[in-house]
């Protein structure tokens, strides 16, 4: 697979010569389209560009919502980021994106990683692709699941699901305060700090279906 042409959305100079020296060596004579904003990008996409590289924190809004728009067009979206959590991950692959790298290595290393396109290997640092290894391997621990119990299972399913803690009080039958106790209780023993998080695991766990 060739690529005569790629869109780099990508604000901070530094990273934009970083991306641009991976294109260059990854597809020599490769034409480079560049958008340091979403607005800079809308301009450019007419016609589509068969791969663009997106950074997800931009100026005027998250890249995710570049990528949802360019994905239906049959553009090939690579994320190129510094975040590796899941509330970042997760919410790009689901917009569309074919890979995930991070800009922690060198541009010889993000070309060899480009160049796999070309043989039908998914474009994704070595730790993004451990991470989502990670997330759908079943829990080595089953007993894991036990640690919540009945009740704390049923206020995480609701607030999986988009409950707020009010609504999942009245649900519940229960009051406001006594579900705040819950989520405290279930943020302690998941080790997570957010709803995002939260709903993740919920997930995991087979609790609600992934939205």
């Amino acid at each position: 697979m060739s690529f005569p042409r790629a869109l780099m959305v990508e604000d901070l100079a530094s990273s934009r010569d970083w991306l641009a020296r991976a294109l260059d060596i990854a597809f020599p004579g490769i034409g480079i389209d560049i958008a340091e904003s979403l607005a800079e990008a809308s301009a450019l996409l007419d016609p589509p560009p068969p791969l663009a590289l997106i950074d997800l924190g931009l100026p005027d809004g998250s890249g995710v919502r570049l990528i949802e728009h360019l994905h239906p067009l049959g553009t090939l979206c690579i994320v190129a980021t510094v975040f590796d959590d899941d509330a970042h991950l997760f919410p790009a692959l689901r917009a569309g994106a074919r890979g995930y790298v991070l800009k922690d290595q060198t541009p010889e290393a993000l070309a060899a990683i480009l160049r796999g396109i070309a043989e039908g290997q998914p474009p994704l640092s070595p730790s993004i692709a451990r991470r989502l290894l990670r997330h759908f391997q079943p829990d080595p621990q089953p007993a894991n699941d036990a640690m919540l119990t009945e009740r704390e299972t049923d206020v995480l399913r609701l607030v999986a699901k988009g409950l707020t803690a009010a609504e999942a009080a009245a649900a519940l039958e229960l009051s406001r305060h006594t579900v705040a106790g819950y989520l405290k209780e279930i943020y302690r023993k998941l080790r997570v700090g957010s709803r995002a998080e939260a709903t993740l695991e919920a997930v995991r766990r087979g609790l609600v279906a992934e939205p």
